[in-house]
């Protein structure tokens, strides 16, 4: 039986809930930019492995990203394509969860590409 998180010994880094707001939530996930910036990536390339993750243009820290990645797989945003195997190497990929962010993701983007060309001509939706 496949699960959206690793083992249930691996133990979920603190979130600290702000509130019980909705909006609040959802930031206090998603309101820094690795976590996002993750997503987009999978988004854009459906799977990628810890190293990939590291060679974006954004030069995300190996400690952030382990944190994130941990993170993500705990609540079942992301999940490991082989969950028995080696954690190197190995590819994570959006669950159905992950899924569902999809269209917020690219509407973010495509507000940008609208309303923020005139601060930054080279903008674009990928991650060219």
């Amino acid at each position: 039986m496949s699960s959206d998180t690793d083992s249930p010994e691996q133990s979920m880094p603190p979130v600290e809930w702000r509130s019980r707001c909705a909006v609040s939530c959802a930031l206090d996930l998603f309101g820094d930019k690795w976590s996002l910036l993750i997503i987009r990536d999978l988004i854009l390339h459906e799977s990628r492995t810890y190293s990939e993750f590291r060679e974006s243009p954004e030069h995300i820290s190996t400690n952030i990203l382990a944190n994130r990645l941990k993170l993500l797989n705990c609540l079942g945003v992301i999940r490991r394509v082989n969950p028995e195997g080696f954690s190197r190497g190995n590819a994570y990929e959006l669950s159905e969860k992950g899924l569902a962010l999809k269209p917020v993701v690219l509407a973010y983007g495509e507000w940008a590409v609208e309303h923020l060309k005139e601060f930054n001509d080279e903008i674009t939706m990928g991650r060219e």
